[in-house]
């Protein structure tokens, strides 16, 4: 077993260790504290050096974010760090704006094609029962996940998220007028504003 608990020893900026994957934070208003980021991401290097655990520096990024920094270039093991705006952490995508929309969309697109790949090898099988155990376990989990750190609050992220559902009743051949009849007859809870969850009660 490796242990990495002193990877952060002598690192002056918030380090997040996480198994295999280590984030280095630092607010830089000038170019000491860029400086300072850099001499952090030197001891990095060298830690993993020592341990023989080198860094894919390939997968290594930079994600400027605020109007504040500087938008200085940091180097690993000599090679420049690439910059983007977006990154996936964790499976979610961080933007450098902290908007959480093309999280949004890719949760979306995730559980739009599963519910297409349940329309495509489930169409004889209209029992609500069933439907709604295909929904919570394949489908759900895609708009749920980690959702607390990604809330939307953007109304064009909402109602984006809020069409899995309408969607899933609509596929489900559900003949209902509007979306809280179908939400009674999925006997679901409403969407929730704060944590944007599809709430659906036991049937």
């Amino acid at each position: 077993m490796i242990f990495i608990n002193d990877l952060d020893e002598d690192i002056n900026s918030h380090i997040l260790k996480f198994a295999d994957d280590t984030k280095l934070l630092k607010e830089v208003r000038n170019s000491a504290d860029s400086s300072q980021l850099q001499a952090d991401l030197d001891k990095l290097v060298l830690w993993a050096q020592k341990w023989q655990m080198e860094f894919n520096v390939d997968k290594c990024k930079v994600v400027h974010v605020g109007n504040s920094d500087d938008g200085s270039t940091y180097y690993m093991e000599g090679s420049e760090l690439t910059k983007v705006s977006c990154e996936k952490d964790l499976g979610v995508w961080i933007s450098d704006d902290m908007k959480c929309s093309k999280q949004c969309m890719h949760a979306f697109n995730k559980a739009t094609g599963l519910l297409g790949m349940i329309k495509r090898t489930i169409r004889y099988i209209k029992d609500t029962r069933v439907m709604m155990s295909l929904y919570k376990t394949l489908v759900r989990p895609h708009v749920e996940y980690c959702v607390s750190a990604w809330n939307p609050h953007y109304i064009k992220d909402k109602k984006l998220i809020e069409k899995v559902q309408r969607r899933f009743t609509q596929e489900a051949q559900l003949s209902l007028r509007d979306r809280a009849t179908r939400a009674c007859q999925l006997k679901s809870g409403k969407v929730l504003h704060k944590c944007r969850r599809l709430v659906f009660e036991k049937l």
